[in-house]
């Protein structure tokens, strides 16, 4: 397991997010996960993640600074690999409903696959240490990156991923 510590500009102050004390192990496959549409439909997060193609998971909140701060990162990414890269997003269950999320989702232009993680099983099987994780795997469902807050290198992430 890899410690992350990174550093956020807000406000005009550096912050200090919390650093990764979880999180999936670079090179392992990975987990299924009971999770819902935000229809309220059960599916697992594994077969909406698929194979063959490399996916971009974060596991966000509607209340996440990081999460806000990263969104256009995750917007740009999201254009410039359409179509080659799955990207998802998990929303985590904690201080918010899942009308919420969609509201959120409608407002902002979240992108990608829209999951709601409504008994923290996906939160749990991924070891998930705080909002806006970010996990990259690779065709194979290998996790190639993980990393937290809102200051990610999300393009260097999806291209070590479609080299796998």
């Amino acid at each position: 397991m890899v410690a992350l510590l990174a550093l956020t500009v807000g406000g005009g102050m550096w912050q200090v997010a919390s650093a990764q004390d979880g999180g999936l192990d670079l090179g392992t496959v990975a987990p299924g996960a009971a999770v819902q549409t935000l229809d309220g439909k059960p599916v697992d997060l594994a077969t909406v993640i698929g194979k063959g193609q490399p996916a971009l998971v974060e596991f966000w909140a509607t209340w996440c600074e990081n999460c806000e701060h990263l969104l256009p990162t995750l917007k740009a990414v999201e254009t410039k690999y359409r179509g080659k890269v799955k990207f998802v997003g998990v929303s985590v269950s904690v201080n918010q409903s899942v009308n919420r999320v969609k509201l959120h989702v409608a407002k902002y232009g979240v992108p990608g696959v829209q999951l709601w993680d409504a008994k923290g099983d996906a939160t749990g099987k991924w070891d998930v240490p705080a909002t806006s994780y970010v996990v990259v795997l690779d065709k194979a469902g290998k996790v190639v990156y993980t990393g937290v807050g809102g200051t990610q290198d999300l393009d260097a992430a999806i291209r070590k991923a479609m080299q796998g």
